[in-house]
């Protein structure tokens, strides 16, 4: 108990820290743009539009509102793949920095799934635009969408630990989960029904893959009208418990190491 409140207590000392770092990620990735944050709508906005052309020809008759659909599953798994794949370079990145001075080393890897984060938000415009273009009524349960994105955000800061302690010690890490992504987003239903898998896929998409659960409460909530399954709800909080155990647990116990292989 004693250790963990010292944990808390460091983090709230480097705070301000934090947050230099994440508005600079953000400001580094809209620097000498012309439409600066306006991308964080229109990138997902255009990818949406060319995914419902290619693909409403396939799956429009199964799937009710196709655009809305899609988006939801394409800003979530975006928040995903991009938080973690920064967090991988985290550690390695701030290399001469962590050599020079003391620096809570979990600080950069938070950072950088905090600013994906803020990216995320910033794209939920572009939800917002296809909501209105598609007619979807607001209902009273879209106040249970933050609990979604915080149930996401903790699966991915659990995820990015564990990529950014473990990339330290073994390089390959970030080209093997370049593969595995690629992977993991035709096995979530980001384009298609579940219902196309095979019936064996189908259970273990269902059963052992968390932007699935996330993905589907989400969907629950602004297509069907109604509060996701609790099942979702119970298997999102559970998923996204077992990535922070998982990967803070690791990264606590390999942080004294890094500076002997950066």
């Amino acid at each position: 108990m004693n250790l963990f409140l010292k944990r808390l207590g460091g983090f709230y000392k480097y705070r301000f820290l934090m947050q230099q770092l994440v508005t600079k990620d953000i400001k580094l990735k809209y620097r000498r743009s012309f439409l600066g944050y306006l991308w964080s709508i229109l990138n997902p906005l255009m990818v949406m539009v060319i995914m419902v052309i290619v693909f409403s020809n396939m799956f429009r008759s199964d799937i009710t509102n196709f655009p809305v659909y899609l988006i939801i599953g394409q800003t979530l798994y975006n928040f995903m793949s991009e938080s973690t794949t920064q967090a991988i370079f985290s550690i390695i990145g701030n290399a001469s920095l962590l050599k020079k001075t003391y620096v809570p080393k979990y600080v950069f890897t938070v950072s950088k799934i905090t600013s994906s984060f803020v990216n995320m938000i910033f794209a939920l415009g572009a939800l917002i635009i296809v909501f209105i273009v598609c007619r979807v009524v607001p209902n009273v349960f879209f106040l249970f969408i933050p609990v979604i994105l915080l149930q996401e955000y903790l699966f991915c800061l659990g995820l990015g630990m564990l990529l950014a302690q473990g990339c330290v010690f073994f390089r390959d890490i970030q080209h093997i989960y370049n593969a595995v992504l690629t992977a993991w987003m035709y096995l979530t239903p980001l384009f298609y029904p579940i219902t196309l898998l095979p019936e064996a896929l189908r259970k273990l998409v269902m059963t052992l893959n968390p932007m699935y659960f996330y993905i589907t409460q989400f969907r629950q909530i602004v297509l069907e009208c109604r509060m996701p399954d609790p099942y979702l709800i119970i298997a999102g909080f559970v998923a996204a418990g077992i990535a922070l155990l998982v990967g803070v647990g690791a990264f606590l116990k390999t942080q004294d190491k890094f500076i002997l292989y950066i």
